[in-house]
């Protein structure tokens, strides 16, 4: 029996290697526990309509079930009897958005394809769902917030279904969903907006880290929303116009992500930060960073941060800037709200900290755990 569902993810940065992953370079992301996607789905009544001599007859079947009876029900029928189904439309609350799914427009493709990649994968293609999404980071930063959606909303789809998949599956589900988005998404997003680990991932291959490294990530939000399809497909128009200077570019964003993996298993703040800063240089010389990126990037380094760079596909979004140590990174936060950013969010490479959160609250200072705060919606 079909009944609500609910599926989980949460944001993630690439720390290096952004837009050389595209080509097949190594790229190493981070995701972030404590900033969530939570979806719910919750099936819509399925309307029978029995027409007996031209007049129609509707009743509403309520379990949601696609079975044998219900096919065989027809077959009973007399012959001036027919029996046809039809389902309502799914709607869709998110973000400032609340209505019909099939209206939510090429912004939310995405999850309206990542619907029917899950209902198709659950073996009820009929079946429509109310889809209701909460997110505790911003969309358009670069941190994975379509990836994220729509892992959460397949997700929830499945549990709705009671319908087990494999990582690989609902990888491949959620990438499915991200081509509407993204167009040729790399699929780092969709890996790592699921793992607890960090992930190093090349041409397609997964591999995650176990990091517990003495630094802390200062992550800030720009406050300008960002284009991953037009960054990437800006920097392809240069490749065809100067293959020769954007190969040297991937090449050199390509070897840092692999010492960055090196850095991190070491511990090795400093190195660390140091490519940080050099990626950042390679980035801007495609012209997929932004003048207020820059500057924060400058200014997250002059109160302390060993590395700085832009994160994910740019053209605004989010940075990134390396801390060796927690007043560290507490004094690069308040530089950069002071600087200009919209929000900073500090994470811990530590793996004794937890980033798990248990608990939201809503205005009144209730708490919810995950499935119940769809009441609060």
């Amino acid at each position: 029996m079909v009944h609500m569902g609910y599926g989980e993810t949460w944001a993630k940065v690439i720390l290096m290697g952004e837009h050389s992953v595209v080509y097949g370079y190594p790229a190493v992301a981070a995701p972030l526990l404590s900033l969530k996607m939570r979806a719910w789905v919750t099936p819509v009544e399925q309307e029978h309509v029995e027409v007996v001599s031209g007049q129609a007859r509707h009743s509403v079947i309520s379990d949601f079930r696609h079975s044998d009876d219900d096919l065989s029900l027809s077959s009973k029928l007399e012959p001036s009897r027919s029996f046809s189904s039809q389902s309502h439309v799914g709607t869709l609350k998110a973000l400032n958005y609340e209505g019909s799914l099939s209206d939510a427009g090429s912004r939310f493709g995405g999850l309206e394809r990542a619907v029917k990649v899950a209902t198709e994968f659950a073996s009820h293609p009929a079946l429509t769902f109310d889809v209701v999404t909460d997110s505790s980071f911003p969309a358009g930063r670069g941190m994975g917030s379509s990836a994220a959606s729509a892992g959460a909303v397949i997700r929830a789809i499945l549990d709705a279904c009671d319908v087990k998949a494999s990582e690989q599956e609902i990888l491949r589900l959620t990438n499915e969903a991200e081509v509407i988005t993204h167009g040729n998404p790399s699929g780092l997003d969709a890996a790592t907006t699921c793992s607890r680990d960090l992930v190093a991932f090349e041409s397609g291959d997964i591999e995650k880290m176990s990091v517990d490294m003495p630094a802390y990530l200062v992550i800030a939000d720009s406050g300008i929303a960002g284009s991953t399809r037009e960054a990437v497909g800006n920097v392809h128009k240069q490749d065809e116009q100067d293959h020769a200077r954007v190969k040297s570019i991937m090449d050199e964003l390509g070897e840092l992500a692999r010492a960055s993996e090196t850095d991190l298993e070491l511990g090795a703040v400093r190195m660390l930060g140091k490519s940080m800063n050099r990626a950042h240089e390679l980035l801007d010389e495609l012209n997929v960073s932004h003048p207020l990126v820059n500057h924060l990037v400058e200014a997250a380094r002059a109160a302390g941060a060993s590395g700085a760079k832009m994160t994910g596909g740019g053209l605004g979004g989010c940075l990134i800037a390396l801390a060796a140590d927690a007043e560290t990174a507490k004094n690069v936060k308040r530089t950069l709200l002071h600087e200009g950013a919209r929000e900073v969010w500090i994470h811990s490479l530590s793996a004794q900290d937890s980033d798990q959160e248990l608990y939201r609250e809503d205005e009144a200072g209730n708490r919810y755990d995950d499935r119940s705060f769809v009441a609060a919606q």
